[in-house]
């Protein structure tokens, strides 16, 4: 996944605010997008009375008497489905993003700052990323051991 492909947490949140299912959509997460609407869908339905959605005219007037129908309880749990949605969609995100990242290697694991690939640490916080290559004579010239006789 290269930078250009990385998702925006706050704007797959801010999607899924505005209309659950819409940010999960902006990930291309399709299964979770059609269920986060299907899940608005069905508990407005369930928990907003028929008078309320079947209003004749739309003005400010009736959209004001419509809402005030709906009890506390239900505005609150069709609040809840419109923030946990868009707090999913921003988890999926940064983790999508952590995943990309970390499969690419780009990026150094204590401070997330962009590496250099021919560095074997961290060039921003010197952290060590690799451990040191351990020297198992193969690299040496061969020596031939010293057994003590002087042939």
């Amino acid at each position: 996944m290269s930078r250009t492909d990385r998702k925006r947490p706050w704007l797959a949140a801010i999607l899924a605010v505005v209309s659950p299912g819409l940010g999960h959509v902006y990930l291309r997460e399709w299964l979770r997008a059609v269920l986060w609407f299907g899940l608005l869908l069905g508990s407005t339905l369930v928990l907003v009375p028929e008078s309320v959605l079947t209003v004749d005219t739309v003005s400010l007037e009736s959209i004001m008497a419509a809402s005030r129908e709906i009890t506390a309880r239900n505005q609150l749990a069709m609040t809840a489905i419109v923030v946990l949605s868009g707090a999913d969609a921003y988890w999926m995100a940064s983790q999508g993003n952590r995943r990309a990242a970390a499969a690419e290697g780009a990026r150094c694991p204590y401070c997330g700052k962009d590496l250099d690939e021919d560095l074997e640490f961290c060039h921003w916080c010197t952290t060590r990323l690799a451990p040191p290559a351990e020297s198992n004579g193969a690299d040496r010239d061969p020596v031939a051991p010293d057994d003590g006789s002087d042939a």
